[in-house]
């Protein structure tokens, strides 16, 4: 836990939210590695399978989920559901491993000690029975339960490292909120998909300092949960370009055959899609208008003249791969693999980084990160529902320096 002060920076909707790493503020007592930080689990609903088990259960199961790999330097000390389904595994692994379920967040953190007495949190808000936005984004509490969080951080005058699963909300306004709170209290904040951290065939990078051109890649699933994951693979690539993220000048979401249009008119670049397509064969561009159900088209301009392609094709493609244009029109590509089944090895490079951020005080990767494209995904979803009306979005202006690095992970252990 970290004893600081109670003040600090917010910022405003319209203006660039810059990256000030105010690390003197934000350092944990120096301990050694194998120091086990002991962390509050809260999550929506906890289910096998369901991101609650295949992140939380690294804990208890040990990375490969079946009790025989590595451990992280994490102990689960307490848990709170927002829901309990008929399906729920919580219960029996707080029999089995022998840690409390409370009734609210706030016991959660403080055992019931009135303070602060965990080490770290992790907010896991990405399965439930919850409403559905107008733009179609399921709206998880994420909000609501980090301002709990805060709660008993205002009331302890203590702060400890946060992880939120996936976005940092389901809309502009709430993420925003969300990170402007954790520097208002210093609060270590990281987030994010598992997609930055997966293995990459080839194992290739933006190299560091590149001028991009352009990047084009290709998702499949629905647009709110795989349209993000998509849109962080995207952005672990562009962060690394020369000047740094810079934030999102405007962004548009077309469809169905104005996808097809707008590669006809250059909106895309259809080399750098084919050669994300070879990424994942049998399909080819070719193939796309016959065997693409619903295809959508996100068109992504940065602030620096990067333009980002993304299309979702259910259907045609089932993987994920993007390609890449530098200014030298030098073109490189790569496909983004997942290990679909348990124990989704993939979720194990997510834990390594949180594990580090729990015991540094310092996130692994930039929040900001996060904090973009949760505003990016909330405004294409928005030129959507404006029939793919292109979006200006000086809100998204938010300018970081990443010192992330990927790294293959090792292949997932053998059947």
């Amino acid at each position: 836990m970290l004893n600081l002060p109670m003040q600090g920076f917010v910022g405003r909707a319209g203006h660039a939210v810059v990256l000030l790493l105010a690390l003197g503020r934000c350092a944990v007592a120096q301990q050694p590695p194998a120091d086990i930080k002991r962390v509050a689990a809260v999550v929506t609903e906890y289910r096998t399978n369901a991101h609650a088990d295949v992140i939380v259960s690294r804990l208890l199961q040990t990375q490969t989920l079946d009790g025989k790999g590595r451990r992280p330097g994490l102990k689960l000390a307490s848990l709170f559901t927002d829901q309990v389904p008929a399906n729920d595994i919580s219960r029996a692994l707080s029999r089995e491993f022998q840690f409390p379920i409370f009734e609210n967040v706030a016991d959660a953190l403080t055992l019931k000690t009135g303070q602060l007495a965990v080490d770290g949190v992790l907010l896991v808000a990405e399965h439930g029975r919850y409403p559905v936005s107008k733009t179609g984004q399921i709206e998880y509490p994420k909000r609501r339960l980090f301002e709990q969080v805060v709660r008993v951080f205002r009331d302890s005058r203590r702060v400890a490292p946060v992880f939120i699963d996936k976005h940092l909300a389901d809309n502009w306004q709430d993420a925003e909120w969300v990170y402007n709170t954790a520097r208002e209290l210093h609060v270590p904040l990281m987030a994010g998909s598992s997609l930055p951290v997966l293995w990459r065939d080839p194992p290739v990078d933006v190299r560091r300092n590149d001028r991009l051109k352009q990047i084009t890649a290709v998702s499949y699933g629905p647009l709110d949960a795989y349209g993000f994951h998509a849109l962080e693979m995207v952005q672990c690539l562009a962060e690394r370009r020369a000047g740094g993220e810079t934030g999102v000048l405007a962004v548009q979401c077309l469809v169905n055959q104005a996808v097809w249009t707008a590669g006809d008119e250059g909106v895309y670049d259809r080399e750098l899609l084919d050669a994300a397509l070879r990424r994942i064969p049998p399909v080819t561009r070719a193939d796309l208008p016959a065997q693409a159900r619903e295809p959508v088209l996100w068109v992504i301009d940065y602030t620096d003249g990067l333009r980002a392609n993304l299309l979702t094709l259910n259907g045609a493609v089932s993987q994920w791969a993007v390609a890449w244009r530098s200014a030298d029109d030098a073109v490189a590509s790569t496909r983004f693999a997942t290990q679909e089944k348990r124990p989704f090895m993939h979720f194990a490079g997510l834990v390594e980084g949180i594990d580090q951020m729990m015991h540094s005080g310092h996130p692994t990767w930039p929040v900001e990160r996060t904090l973009l494209t949760s505003g990016v995904l909330d405004a294409l979803l928005q030129s959507k529902l404006q029939g793919g009306r292109r979006l200006d979005t000086p809100w998204l202006r938010v300018a970081y320096q990443s010192e992330w690095n990927w790294k293959q992970p090792p292949p997932p252990p053998a059947d």
